[in-house]
């Protein structure tokens, strides 16, 4: 699952807690300088930071009448009742709530606000899952192990099982690693968090912030002055309080730990299914507020958040509804989920579909493949995170992508690729972890040091193409909302085109320690999205929409 977690704590993060703990205690880092919270959202003309240009966009549209947009989020669940979002999600008009029926007929019980196709009976959900290359490389390893050369008639196969192994084995190795590094770290971060506490005289339970860090005496002891530079660290890569940042930590630790030590048994005990039987039966739950929505609620928010109240965050798009698909575990999705997930949204209405997660291996990919047909036959938008792992994904392809594995397609007319930028025009601009590619990656949008709505009225700050992807989304909606006449063809062409080329800037390749490279060469457009530009552009259009 390509989400803010698998960067923070699987490589900047990583890198500062070993740099921190062995600091002397005179010596702690500088802190990170912070950003604006609403940085994404500005114009880099008017305030310096190369943001989306979005009240720029509302003064164009100001006076004119806008028509609400269903955007589905295939993701980890949402918080139902964040004040954020609570009045703005889609209620399906054909279903009785919690009355145990399915009143429209659709195969889904109960579906008023979306659908969880990681649920089971009783209410369960399956929210912590292996990697697909873990679930596939023990799947065929009772096949293949040992096993030499390809046998007749099996080379595809064969073939196959080599890329899960090597795959697999990268994967089990980098995550061991990590969890021999971190999980000490787990100890000192809860011991340094106890140190604190006690220096600022708080009680056991309470919960500290960076903005309490500065209460500490300069003439405190050289262990607190220590706990101070890893925490001061710490806050720099994730906001939030010391509860929050551990429970982070806490997740990342059980999804390495799931790499190397999988349960293989938890979807058949709690969704009951097989995942590689596409037979069309139903399965899953309306359970979508779950321990794992954090995700979901921040992506949501971004989309859509309720703008002008004084709570919260403002969503780029302000006449939205949206629909939450829980398809993506602490782990990697199934792709029966994520078919079966954008099926739903396209039978339900949805405009647009927002796919904030990505893996190596995708063993059904024909399913996928089929679904993104489905939703261009009814004219509906995907945007789909670029990715996290810091790679050219014209060599080394994430997934889902729009090159079909028959062949028939390799730039899907309805499916916008999205990596993730920063907030200057210098050599920070490209986020360090971002996949790239000039042919596979269409935009690039702001996905550092972002900050969103959480679960239980909490805010986030994080990094994530999760992140630049809805903030695309989001402007896909807002330019569908008052210009509802336009395809799918015509929003891409629109996005994209609104995305000036910004040439001339060298950017520390994604992935190197100081390779540069023009920005231009990371994606097809060569630029970050632009509400503003998107609109001025969508204003000249004759709308193609069939529906």
């Amino acid at each position: 699952m390509n989400n803010f977690r698998n960067y923070l704590f699987g490589s900047a993060l990583t890198g500062a807690l070993l740099l921190n703990l062995n600091v002397s205690a005179q010596t702690a880092p500088a802190p990170v300088a912070d950003l604006p919270k609403n940085w994404h959202i500005m114009d880099l003309k008017a305030d310096g930071y190369y943001g989306i240009s979005l009240n720029n966009a509302y003064t164009f549209v100001k006076g004119k009448k806008s028509k609400t947009v269903l955007v589905a989020t295939i993701d980890s669940g949402i918080d139902t009742n964040q004040t954020d979002l609570k009045s703005i999600l889609w209620v399906n008009p054909k279903e009785i709530p919690n009355n145990g029926k399915d009143d429209d007929h659709d195969g889904f019980v109960d579906d008023v606000h979306g659908w969880d196709f990681l649920g089971g009976p009783g209410g369960k959900v399956d929210f912590t899952e292996t990697t697909e290359e873990v679930r596939e490389y023990n799947r065929l390893k009772p096949k293949y192990e040992g096993v030499t050369a390809a046998p007749a008639g099996g080379e595809k196969e064969y073939a196959y099982w080599l890329k899960v192994k090597e795959t697999h084995d990268a994967t089990v190795g980098k995550s061991s690693t990590e969890l021999q590094q971190l999980s000490p770290m787990m100890n000192a971060l809860m011991a340094t968090s106890g140190y604190i506490k006690k220096e600022l005289k708080l009680t056991p339970s309470a919960t500290f912030t960076k903005d309490d860090l500065a209460k500490i005496s300069p003439t405190a002891n050289d262990t607190v002055q220590q706990s101070k530079g890893i925490w001061m660290q710490m806050f720099g890569q994730v906001d939030g309080d010391n509860s929050h940042v551990i429970k982070e930590f806490s997740e990342y630790l059980a999804k390495l730990n799931n790499d190397v030590n999988p349960d293989l048994t938890a979807r058949q005990k709690i969704v009951g299914d097989n995942p590689d039987v596409q037979d069309g039966k139903p399965y899953g739950n309306n359970v979508l507020t779950n321990a794992d929505a954090s995700h979901g609620t921040g992506v949501a928010g971004l989309i859509g958040a309720i703008r002008g109240n004084g709570y919260g965050i403002d969503g780029v798009a302000d006449n939205v509804r949206i629909m939450s698909i829980k398809g993506v575990p602490n782990g990697d999705e199934y792709d029966k989920d994520i078919s079966n997930a954008i099926r739903f949204a396209v039978d339900h209405g949805a405009r647009v579909v927002n796919m904030s997660f990505g893996k190596k291996i995708s063993p059904h990919k024909e399913w996928v493949d089929a679904a993104f047909k489905y939703a261009a036959d009814h004219d509906v938008l995907l945007v789909q995170a670029a990715g996290n792992d810091g790679e050219n994904v014209d060599e080394k392809p994430s997934y889902p992508n729009d090159t079909f594995a028959d062949g028939s397609q390799t730039d899907g007319d309805n499916v916008i690729s999205v990596g993730a930028s920063s907030a200057k025009p210098d050599e920070a601009l490209a986020a360090t972890f971002s996949n790239y590619g000039k042919k596979n990656v269409d935009v690039f949008a702001p996905g550092v040091k972002v900050t969103s709505i959480d679960l239980n009225a909490e805010f986030n700050t994080a990094d994530g193409t999760s992140f630049a992807s809805p903030i695309t989304a989001g402007i896909a909606a807002l330019v569908l909302e008052y210009y509802p006449n336009l395809s799918a063809k015509q929003l891409k062409q629109v996005i994209l085109q609104s995305a000036t080329p910004t040439s001339g800037v060298m950017v520390i390749k994604p992935g190197t320690k100081d390779e540069k490279v023009d920005f231009t060469t990371l994606s097809k457009t060569g630029g970050v999205v632009n509400a503003y530009n998107a609109l001025q552009i969508a204003s000249k259009l004759k709308g193609e929409h069939k529906g």
